[in-house]
C-alpha cells in the first residue's frame, strides 16, 4: 500500500494573510468557502440559546467578576475581589472571561462567549493540523466532527477550565507536527508547543501534561536529524514549558502568604501541594485530602465513588453518550492508517500525524478509565479534538485506497460499528427520538455495504455512499449536540444530550440533574436508582428512598467522618431542613451548586456595603458565589469550594469581625441554606468552618431576610 506523505504538498510559507482568504494555491474553489462554513456554523451553533446558561458555573463565575474588579484578584484566580481565597485551579482559564467582563461588564454573554470563541479556535486549529498532511476533507470530517461532539458542545459554552485546556493542547499538537515536518523550523515550533502546554497547566495543571510523553516519543523517533539534535531540541521545548509555565507558580510560592489570598483546594496554603496533591496524583490514586471523597482503587472494572474505572468506562451509560459515539471508529482508523503507513520512511509526516494524534487520544483514555479520584463526564472533552483528528485522517486515507478491498472492507466496518454503536447509545434513552435510533442502523447498513464497493462504482456513486456513511455516524452526536444547545447548564456538574442520557436524567424545572437541580431531583433522590455516580454516595450507598431514617447518612456523617450538622450554627441543620438536603437549589448543603437570592437579602448585604471589606462571609464558595453575583460585592468563601480548607481560621475570622470587615453571617433559610451545611465535606483541617459557624451562633443575633437566615456580625447578643 502507498502512504500520504506527499499526497499533499506543504503550504508555501509566503503570503500568509492572502493565504488566509484564498486557501491553499492547489485547494478546489469549495475547500475555503468550505471551511469558513464549517467555523461560522459551529460559532452560530454554541451561541445558540447561550444566556439559558446564566453564569453556568457559578463558582468560577465569581471568580471571573473578582478578577473584573482587581488585578490582584484577576492575577491569582481568587474567589472574590478582596482576596480571600483561590478556586482550586490556577488562573489562565479565568484570564479570557475577565478581561471580557472588564470591558463588556458583568453578564452571562460576557461570561461565555470567551468560551464559545475558544470551541470555534479549536475547530480552526484542527482542521490547520490536520490538512497540513491530508486531503482539505478530511479537515472538514475533523471539525465538523469535533464541533458536533456533544462533550465539546457543552463544554466550549460553558465556563469551567476544559474549553482553554482543549483548545491549547490541539495548539500543541499542532505545533509538535509542524516541528516533525522539517529540521531547520523544529526547534520554532518545539518552543511554541512548549508555551503552548506551559500555558495548559495554568489551566488545569497537570492534566496538561498527559499527552506530553507520547508527543515526545514520537518526535524523538520520527523527527528529520540527528539523534543529538532531536534530544536538544526537546529539552529546548522543555525550557519553554517550564517558563511559560513556572513564572506563575514561581510568584505565587515566593509571594508572602500574608499579603496574597489563601490558594484554594491545598491543606497548608500551597500551590505546589495543590499541584501534586488534591490536583494532581490524588486525581490518580484516590487520595484527594480536602475534597468530597476520591474514587477508590482503580483497576480494571473497579467500582469507585466516581464511577466504575477500566476499559470500558468511556462507553458507559454515564460517560458513553458525552464522547463515545466515534470513538470506536477512531481506534479502527488508527489501526488502518497506521497499516497503511507502516513501511513508510522513518520520518514520513502521515504516520507520524497517525503515532502523534493516536498516542495522544491513547494516553488520555487509560488515564480516564483508570482514576480512582474525582473524575465528572465533561473531563472527556479533552478527548474530542484525537477522536475528530483520527476519524478525519484514517477516512481520508482509507478512501485514497478504496480500491483495494482491505481499505474498502476496513471503510465498511468502521462505518457499520459506528452505526451499531449509536444504535446502542441511543437505546439507551428509548423514549427520546425513538425513530432516529432505527434510521442510524438502517442508514449505517446500506453505507457499509455500500462501501465495500466503493472502489469499483462510478467516483459519484461512491461519494454518495460515504456521505450517508457519515451522515450516519454523526446522526446521533448531532441530536445529541442540539439537545444540549436546547438547554441551559448550571452547577459544578454538567452533562451534556437528553434525559437518561447520563448521569439520571433532569432534575427540578427541566434542569439537567445535578445542574441547575442540585443534588437531588425531586422525592430527595439522586442519580439513576437514587443513587451517586456509581451508584454510590462518597463513603457509601444510599438507602432506599434516598435517605437514611430521620434524614441522615449512617452514623449521622458524610465522607471524611464529618456529622452532617458541622457547618451549621449549633451543629443542627435549619428547621425544615433534613441533613444532607440542600435548600434554595444549592443540593449537598450547596457543594454543587449555589442559593437562590432574594431580592430582600440582596437589599440587606447592598445596605452599606462600602463601608465592609466583605458585605458577608459564608461557608462554602457556591453559596459565596452567588451572594456575590447577585450583590457585585466580595463575600468571603469560608473553607473554600467545598467548606474543607483551613481558610480563615477562628482566630482570623475574629480578627476580621472585630476590625469591622465582614458585615453578615450567611447561614441557613429559604435561598440560602446551603452555605453552612457544605462544611467540612472532605475532612479538611481543625477549626475553620464548624469553630467559626458555632462561635457566630453564640455571638450574634439571627435573623430571618426574605427568606435567607443572616447574622449581623455587628450587632452581638
Amino acid at each position: 500500500m502507498t502512504t500520504l506523505s506527499t499526497a499533499v504538498p506543504a503550504a508555501p510559507r509566503d503570503g500568509r494573510l492572502a493565504r488566509l482568504w484564498r486557501g491553499r494555491a492547489e485547494d478546489a474553489p469549495w475547500v475555503r468557502p468550505a471551511l469558513l462554513g464549517l467555523l461560522v456554523a459551529t460559532g452560530l451553533l454554541y451561541l445558540w440559546n447561550l444566556s439559558a446558561s446564566g453564569y453556568a458555573n457559578s463558582f468560577y463565575s465569581a471568580a471571573v467578576q473578582a478578577g473584573g474588579e482587581s488585578w490582584k484578584a484577576f492575577f491569582f484566580g481568587s474567589l472574590d475581589a478582596a482576596n480571600a481565597i483561590t478556586v482550586d485551579k490556577p488562573p489562565a482559564a479565568l484570564w479570557p472571561m475577565a478581561l471580557s467582563v472588564r470591558l463588556f461588564g458583568l453578564g452571562s454573554w460576557q461570561i461565555l462567549v470567551p468560551e464559545v470563541l475558544m470551541g470555534v479556535g479549536t475547530v480552526a486549529v484542527l482542521y490547520a493540523a490536520v490538512r497540513r498532511r491530508f486531503a482539505a476533507g478530511a479537515g472538514l470530517i475533523a471539525g465538523a466532527v469535533l464541533a458536533l461532539t456533544p462533550v465539546a458542545a457543552l463544554m466550549f459554552r460553558f465556563n469551567n477550565p476544559d474549553a482553554l485546556l482543549a483548545l491549547l493542547m490541539t495548539v500543541a499538537v499542532y505545533c509538535v507536527l509542524r516541528a516533525l515536518e522539517r529540521e531547520r523550523d523544529a526547534a520554532k515550533w518545539l518552543v511554541w508547543a512548549g508555551v503552548a502546554f506551559g500555558l495548559a497547566f495554568l489551566a488545569k495543571t497537570l492534566q496538561a501534561f498527559l499527552i506530553l510523553p507520547p508527543l515526545a516519543l514520537v518526535y524523538l523517533v520520527c523527527a528529520p536529524g540527528g539523534f543529538g539534535r532531536r534530544l536538544g531540541r526537546l529539552a529546548l521545548g522543555g525550557l519553554a514549558m517550564l517558563v511559560s509555565a513556572g513564572w506563575w507558580v514561581a510568584l505565587v510560592e515566593l509571594w508572602p502568604a500574608s499579603s496574597r489570598p489563601y490558594v484554594g483546594g491545598s491543606q497548608n496554603n500551597s500551590f505546589l501541594e495543590l499541584t501534586f496533591g488534591y490536583n494532581g496524583l490524588g486525581r490518580i490514586n484516590g487520595d484527594e485530602t480536602g475534597s468530597v471523597g476520591g474514587g477508590g482503587p482503580g483497576g480494571a472494572m473497579g467500582g469507585g465513588r466516581w464511577g466504575e474505572t477500566g476499559i470500558v468506562r468511556m462507553f458507559n451509560d454515564s460517560v458513553g453518550g458525552q464522547i463515545s459515539w466515534l470513538l470506536p471508529a477512531a481506534l479502527i482508523l488508527l489501526v488502518a492508517g497506521l497499516v497503511v503507513t507502516w513501511r513508510a520512511h522513518r520520518t514520513d509526516t502521515a504516520r507520524s500525524a497517525f503515532l502523534v494524534w493516536g498516542g495522544a487520544l491513547l494516553m488520555t483514555l487509560a488515564v480516564f478509565s483508570f482514576m480512582a479520584g474525582i473524575f465528572h463526564e465533561y473531563y472527556t472533552v479533552a478527548l474530542a479534538p484525537y477522536v475528530a483528528a483520527l476519524v478525519g485522517m484514517g477516512a481520508a486515507v482509507l478512501w485514497e485506497e478504496r480500491t483495494r478491498w482491505l481499505a474498502s472492507a476496513a471503510l465498511a466496518v468502521t462505518v457499520a460499528v459506528t452505526a451499531w454503536w449509536a444504535w446502542t447509545l441511543l437505546g439507551r434513552t428509548p423514549d427520546w427520538l425513538p425513530w432516529l435510533r432505527w434510521t442510524v442502523l438502517v442508514a449505517g447498513a446500506v453505507a457499509a455495504l455500500g462501501l465495500l464497493f466503493a472502489g469499483r462504482v462510478d467516483r459519484r456513486l461512491g461519494l454518495a455512499v460515504a456521505g450517508l456513511g457519515l451522515a450516519a455516524g454523526l446522526a446521533g452526536p448531532f441530536a445529541y449536540t442540539l439537545e444540549t444547545v436546547n438547554a441551559g447548564h448550571q452547577g459544578s456538574i454538567v452533562t451534556a444530550g437528553p434525559a437518561g442520557g447520563a448521569m439520571g436524567g433532569r432534575g427540578p424545572g427541566g434542569g439537567r440533574l445535578f445542574e441547575g437541580g442540585g443534588m437531588t431531583p425531586p422525592g430527595g433522590q439522586g442519580g439513576q436508582g437514587g443513587q451517586m455516580p456509581g451508584g454510590q454516595m462518597p463513603g457509601g450507598q444510599m438507602p432506599p428512598g434516598g435517605q437514611t431514617p430521620g434524614g441522615q447518612m449512617p452514623g449521622g456523617q458524610m465522607p471524611g467522618g464529618q456529622g452532617l450538622g458541622r457547618g451549621f450554627p449549633g451543629g443542627t441543620p435549619p428547621q425544615g431542613m433534613t441533613r444532607g438536603e440542600g435548600r434554595g437549589g444549592g443540593g449537598m448543603g450547596g457543594l454543587l451548586n449555589g442559593a437562590s437570592v432574594g431580592t430582600e437579602a440582596k437589599a440587606a448585604l447592598l445596605a452599606d456595603a462600602d463601608a465592609y471589606t466583605w458585605v458577608a462571609a459564608t461557608v462554602g464558595a457556591q453559596n459565596a458565589a452567588s451572594y456575590q453575583l447577585a450583590t457585585e460585592k466580595p463575600v468571603m468563601a469560608i473553607g473554600g469550594f467545598n467548606g474543607s480548607d483551613p481558610s480563615p481560621t477562628l482566630d482570623a475570622f475574629k480578627r476580621y469581625v472585630t476590625e469591622g470587615k465582614i458585615h453578615y453571617f450567611i447561614g441557613g433559610g429559604e435561598g440560602g441554606a446551603g452555605g453552612e451545611g457544605a462544611g467540612r465535606m472532605g475532612g479538611g483541617g481543625p477549626g475553620g468552618d464548624s469553630e467559626i459557624s458555632t462561635w457566630v451562633s453564640e455571638t450574634f443575633e439571627k435573623v430571618t431576610i426574605g427568606g435567607a437566615t443572616l447574622y449581623d456580625l455587628t450587632e452581638k447578643k
